[in-house]
């Protein structure tokens, strides 16, 4: 049988998205070489987006931990950046935060972009809480195109939230970016010590099995729990996109799990992050990087 490109399993042809390339190849993964900076991790949510709206011509966005990360770089904002973008095709955002300094800022988005065909609820609290107010609201339809970004410190999002969200809609999930704490997992589940952050662990985790995480290489940590969003919560496929500290000499410090029941999906999240690291051209000479082969390779050296 003949190898399907990516343009073949499209059901939207690339020529009409923006600035489209005049091809892309299946497990194409070559920029993923080229680091992707955390003042950038916004950028990438804000491009993939905007690619896949294209597609959907519509979109609800969820944000569980929405306020500003750092209040003197705005530019580094997802939630104000996915606002921001062009064509405004996504009418419904949901922005949650439980800090009240955070909320008044989200207010003031909510003033600056709330529109009456883009409405723009903020709510105040713990997200975990709050998920089943925006899963009940009956906004999101089988039909809704939506995404929800999980981009927690550490320890913020329980794995019941993943779970919730996962099982919202029978066919098309919702969409899920769930940054995991690459860079200091290690040292905080190592400094879980009294009963209330033991607690606290097991409710991120979802299981008893966390210490088995201490330790672990940082790329084979990031598939276990991508495997987990395909294995557990059924979704068609989830990988896991490095994000690096330029201040700290490449070092990995997130890694965002994409977790999709798109075809078209995973090919515009590797062009977004082609685009924002700054390698938008495809270049033979470059050394591929390929993440069903890197997979395969840590699931034979785990059996």
């Amino acid at each position: 049988m003949q190898k399907k490109t990516v343009e073949q399993i499209l059901l939207f042809k690339s020529e009409s998205l923006p600035n489209s390339p005049a091809r892309l190849f299946d497990k194409n993964f070559k920029s993923l070489n080229f680091p992707l900076w955390t003042q950038n991790k916004a950028k990438l949510i804000q491009e993939y987006l905007r690619l896949f709206e294209y597609i959907t011509h519509h979109g609800t966005y969820i944000d569980g931990f929405a306020a500003p990360q750092n209040a003197a770089h705005e530019g580094m904002w997802a939630a104000k950046l996915v606002l921001e973008m062009e064509p405004k095709w996504f009418r419904d955002f949901w922005l949650c935060d439980i800090s009240k300094i955070g909320v008044e800022k989200l207010k003031c988005l909510r003033a600056s972009h709330g529109t009456d065909k883009r409405h723009v609820t903020v709510l105040t609290g713990d997200f975990n809480e709050l998920v089943s107010t925006i899963l009940n609201s009956g906004q999101i339809t089988e039909r809704t195109a939506t995404f929800a970004l999980l981009d927690q410190r550490t320890f913020e999002c329980d794995w019941r939230t993943v779970v919730a969200l996962s099982a919202h809609k029978r066919t098309n999930k919702i969409e899920q970016f769930y940054f995991f704490p690459t860079g200091w997992v290690d040292r905080s589940i190592g400094a879980v010590k009294t009963k209330e952050t033991i607690e606290r662990v097991k409710r991120w985790w979802g299981r008893d099995d966390w210490h088995d995480l201490l330790g672990m290489d940082g790329t084979r940590r990031a598939f276990h729990v991508a495997r987990r969003f395909e294995e557990e919560l059924k979704y068609g496929k989830a990988t896991p996109f490095p994000i690096h500290s330029e201040r700290r000499g490449g070092r990995v410090m997130y890694h965002m799990i994409h977790a999709t029941d798109h075809a078209e999906a995973l090919p515009l999240m590797v062009r977004a992050y082609r685009k924002v690291s700054g390698r938008s051209e495809l270049l033979d000479t470059e050394t591929q990087t390929d993440f069903h082969d890197l997979w395969a390779r840590i699931e034979n050296d785990e059996n």
